[in-house]
Order: C-alpha cells, then sequence, then structure tokens
C-alpha cells in the first residue's frame, strides 16, 4: 500500500499539469499581447488631428465699429500714405503739386495750341443782341433827346390794385439807344431790350410810332 501511493500522487501531478497547458492553449491571449497592435492606429488618429484643426475655419473677429477718424486712419494705412505731420514735409508736398499742376497746364496749352492750329483762324462772332428767350418791348414817350444816340425813355403803367381794386398808375424811365438819332423830345416810340450798350443803356429804339405835335 505503501508503493501504489507515491506513483498515484505523481500521475495526478502530471495530469494536472497537462490540463493546465491545453487550458492555457485554449484562453484568448491576454491584453498586453494586443497593446502594440492598437499603439499604431491611435498614433494615426494623433497625427491627423493637427491637419484636421488645420482645415477647420477660424471663428470670424467681431466687428468692432470705428468713428469715422479711425476709418480714415485704417484707409490710409491701406493705401501706404501717410499724412505729412512737419513742416518741412508739408512744403515738399506743396512743391510736388505745383509741379504736378505746372506740368499739366503746360500740356494742356499745347494740346489748345494744336487744335487751333488745326481749326485755323478764328472767326468772328457778332456780338448777341439778346440772350436766349424773347426780348421785352415797351412803349413810352421821349423826354429827353439831349444825349448824342442816346434818348431817354418814359414808360407810364396802369394796374389795378389786388386788394382795393383802385387804379394805381406809375411811371419809369429808361435809356435807349438810338443810332440816328432820330427821336425827338415827345414822340411816342418802341423800344426792346438789348445786350448792354454802355453803362445806362439796355434798350434799343425800334420805330418812332407817333411824331410829337
Amino acid at each position: 500500500m505503501a508503493d501504489e501511493t507515491p506513483d498515484t500522487t505523481e500521475e495526478q501531478k502530471v495530469e494536472a499539469v497537462e490540463a493546465a497547458k491545453e487550458t492555457a492553449a485554449e484562453q484568448p491571449a491576454p491584453a498586453t499581447e494586443d497593446a502594440p497592435a492598437e499603439a499604431p492606429a491611435a498614433e494615426a488618429d494623433a497625427a491627423d488631428a493637427p491637419e484636421a484643426e488645420a482645415e477647420a475655419p477660424a471663428p470670424a473677429e467681431p466687428v468692432v465699429p470705428q468713428t469715422p477718424k479711425e476709418r480714415k486712419a485704417a484707409a490710409r494705412a491701406r493705401r501706404g500714405k501717410r499724412r505729412p505731420s512737419t513742416p518741412e514735409e508739408r512744403a515738399e508736398l506743396r512743391k510736388q503739386k505745383a509741379a504736378a499742376r505746372t506740368r499739366y497746364r503746360a500740356k494742356r496749352r499745347e494740346k489748345d495750341r494744336a487744335a487751333r492750329g488745326e481749326a485755323g483762324p478764328a472767326k468772328t462772332v457778332s456780338p448777341v443782341e439778346h440772350g436766349p428767350g424773347s426780348p421785352k418791348e415797351r412803349l413810352g414817350t421821349v423826354v429827353s433827346d439831349k444825349a448824342d444816340k442816346t434818348i431817354v425813355v418814359r414808360i407810364d403803367t396802369a394796374r389795378r390794385h389786388r386788394r382795393y381794386q383802385k387804379i394805381v398808375r406809375s411811371s419809369t424811365t429808361l435809356h435807349a439807344h438810338d443810332e440816328a438819332n432820330d427821336a425827338n423830345t415827345g414822340d411816342l416810340v418802341k423800344v426792346v431790350e438789348s445786350r448792354p450798350l454802355s453803362r445806362t443803356k439796355r434798350w434799343r429804339l425800334v420805330e418812332i410810332l407817333e411824331r410829337a405835335k
């Protein structure tokens, strides 16, 4: 009996070791073996993250209202120009503008001379008797013919007052040009509006309607 006990115990140990080996072969691999396989995927995700962040649009900056002075300053900054601040800079800017004006005027003069040369000599144009529109005409009595080629004509008017309906009479005098000194004092004449002929003459004699008796 004593001899059978050790053999039985050794056989049991061998069977237990083989069962343990079979069980270990049937179980899945531990988590430590899968870690190296998952590491490249994590690294790939980390590499793609900066590109995704770069492609995402940046948030729009809030629009801050500006004063007119700030807007002008920003426009000057975009153009790359700066307003002269010292007297020397302002004087230099004035000189540059004056030179540009001189060049422009010289070119205009040359262009005008060339145009005049192509057009030929200027034609003499007779002075316009009256501007646009119909000239005024008046009937009056000559009150003076003492001046040379000038008569003084009195224009009598009679109008009814708008409120009181009373006849209101008035008169005014004007100087008219009489080229032939034909009109005499007391004549009833017709004058027409004309261009300025002297300091006081703006009318011209058209015809004598009735001679003085």
